[in-house]
């Protein structure tokens, strides 16, 4: 008779289980957003207006003058940290007779193990499509750091596009600082890797055929890192037949990043983290006929923009139908 438990105890089986998630390598919120760890859920950090490091003053003081004086300002900027977490109940039987297949030795699944692996992957995707989310879109930005492509500027037309003209106008364009870090999408990439104007680049004028690799297109371009979201997403209705797809679509942000940032330096964006990521179980009495245990995964975090003018996007970089 078939078991509705999420495993099987038959002891024919090979202890060989199959399924489908998003690759670690296909995640790349940390790095777009780094993490950084804030001491209470409630946060705050200070906005310095770009004037008033860039005006200089009259330095020049006579023998019996008074030294000209400036004033320093800034902007306290507040938020606070969300919970994001999932549940999952696992029905006591079931706990048991994984426990009895692992010590008779023919079976080596824990229903509690895989509800948080499951469950952490799904945290973590959410927080792939919020990152995504917010550096995809244009209102990120500063109106005068957006660069929209069409026709034969668009990097699809491997004849008439300038690729090293476009992607070098999005890394200088961002205010002052230059831009360390290239975040685009898989479709825009499996152009640019291909272009031939890029494979001649790189190859040294030896050829115009094969890919480069993001290493390559990094150093080319003199940056720090290529980044290349490929994770996917079903966004289909619940019940509905599943429908993948890209977290990170069309698009090529120049952004600067910086890991470090803490003391009035700069960078693009950072994710807030209160304390590290939870995982546990949790008795209930209404699980099954003989009780259970939530098993709960989640973290304490909020991505936060704090400087859009280092930034620069580039929208529609291929052509949708290609």
């Amino acid at each position: 008779m078939a078991s509705n438990r999420p495993f099987n105890v038959d002891p024919v089986l090979t202890a060989i289980a199959i399924g489908y998630s998003n690759p670690a390598q296909a995640l790349i919120a940390d790095k777009v957003l780094p993490r950084m760890p804030v001491p209470q859920e409630l946060f705050k950090w200070t906005e310095y207006p770009a004037v008033e490091a860039f005006t200089v003053p009259q330095t020049e003081v006579g023998r019996l003058g008074q030294v000209n004086q400036v004033e320093f300002t800034g902007k306290e900027r507040e938020s606070a940290v969300r919970d994001y977490g999932l549940d999952v109940p696992i029905p006591i039987g079931d706990i048991n007779v994984a426990r009895a297949a692992r010590a008779a030795g023919t079976g080596n699944f824990d229903p509690e193990q895989h509800a948080v692996t499951m469950l952490t992957k799904l945290v973590q995707l959410d927080r792939e499509v919020r990152c995504a989310t917010v550096v995809q879109d244009p209102a990120t930005y500063a109106a005068e750091r957006r660069l929209v492509l069409a026709g034969d500027d668009q990097l699809s037309d491997y004849e008439n596009s300038d690729p090293l003209g476009v992607l070098d106008a999005a890394i200088e364009g961002p205010l002052i600082y230059r831009a360390n870090t290239l975040v685009m999408g898989n479709k825009p990439w499996s152009f640019l890797k291909r272009h031939p104007k890029l494979v001649n680049a790189v190859k040294g004028n030896l050829t115009s055929e094969g890919f480069i690799t993001k290493q390559q297109l990094a150093d080319l371009l003199d940056i720090r890192q290529v980044l290349v979201g490929d994770a996917h997403v079903n966004t289909a209705r619940p019940g509905q037949d599943m429908k993948l797809t890209r977290a990170w679509g069309n698009f090529i942000s120049a952004l600067y990043v910086d890991p470090t940032a803490s003391k009035g330096e700069a960078t693009f964006g950072f994710t807030a983290q209160f304390g590290t990521k939870i995982a546990g179980r949790i008795e209930d009495k209404d699980v099954g006929l003989e009780g259970g245990f939530r098993i709960r995964s989640g973290e304490k975090v909020r991505e936060v923009i704090v400087a859009k003018d280092v930034g620069c996007l580039i929208q529609n970089p291929v052509a949708e139908a290609a």
